[in-house]
């Protein structure tokens, strides 16, 4: 396989593959792909007309999507391998992340150890702009403290906004590493510095939609995705002046209600993180979306 470094200029090429299948997994678009070059070398490969992407980094490589075909190609998958061994000292590193659970007979089948990771969130887009019913009592009195003690202003997030809204991620950051310590948590919060600087960089060419929340002269809060199919919408991320109580709970609901051609609102995994889970299993999605690993028996 021929590798070539990803660019935007990809775009129209990753496009066409994605598009082969519906997907629910917030990992298959082009943006989301894109923006992990801050921490990646990625590259891609057309064989047989299926494309293939390979994340690399000074641990090793492994396939960030499954091949991307029309019609399935066992072989394929097998010189996929053959990329990743040639480039990882320990072929145990060698590895095909988020396959879908529909898929997972398949790599089965073929001799592949499937393993799970951690599943996508995907709440229904009314609940969120609607907050009704007991079950989002906390959020709906957060975001009613909100409206009711901050004079406040919503716009469209826009290219111009890069500067600002990476200004208030820094202090977002500084603040959450104060009150968690844990190495793994920290390094996350670095590598998410340097990713939301790609996405906010491109965000005009990746097509990403967001809004931020003025509050004063400044931005205080700020969320953006991406469109995943035609009826979800992924966020991607947000983040809000943590000590301005409820715009959380507002910038959330907020940009929920501005989504109207979308059913659906995938809020993507939880990395593993306990306080993470709880906030978004807080918000009641309809559905966990799984998520596999496809590893060789040793």
């Amino acid at each position: 396989m021929k590798l070539n470094k990803l660019t935007l200029k990809d775009r129209r090429v990753f496009n066409k593959h994605l598009a082969f299948s519906r997907h629910e997994l917030s990992a298959f678009s082009f943006a989301n792909i894109y923006i992990w070059r801050a921490i990646f070398d990625i590259q891609w490969s057309l064989f047989e007309g299926i494309l293939c992407v390979f994340f690399r980094d000074k641990t090793g490589c492994f396939m960030y999507l499954p091949p991307l075909e029309k019609e399935r190609h066992p072989l394929v998958i097998k010189k996929a391998f053959a990329v990743m061994d040639s480039i990882n000292k320990n072929r145990d590193i060698s590895r095909i992340e988020n396959i879908g659970q529909e898929d997972i007979e398949y790599y089965r089948a073929l001799g592949y150890l499937c393993h799970q990771k951690y599943p996508d969130y995907l709440c229904s887009r009314s609940d969120l702009a609607y907050l009704k019913g007991n079950k989002f009592k906390s959020q709906r009195a957060a975001y009613n403290y909100f409206v009711k003690h901050y004079d406040f202003k919503v716009l469209k997030l826009k290219a111009k906004d890069n500067a600002s809204c990476s200004i208030l991620f820094n202090e977002w950051i500084e603040e959450r590493k104060t009150h968690c310590r844990q190495d793994l948590y920290c390094g996350m919060l670095e590598d998410n510095r340097k990713v939301i600087r790609e996405a906010l960089f491109n965000y005009r060419q990746l097509d990403l939609e967001g809004i931020v929340v003025m509050v004063g002269k400044k931005i205080k809060g700020f969320t953006f995705g991406y469109k995943l199919n035609n009826n979800t919408f992924c966020i991607l991320y947000e983040v809000t002046d943590l000590s301005i109580k409820g715009l959380a709970q507002f910038i959330f609901r907020r940009f929920s209600t501005e989504l109207k051609d979308y059913d659906y609102i995938n809020i993507m995994d939880d990395s593993g993180l306990d306080n993470l889970r709880k906030v978004k299993l807080s918000y009641k999605p309809r559905r966990l979306i799984p998520a596999y690993i496809a590893t060789r028996d040793a």
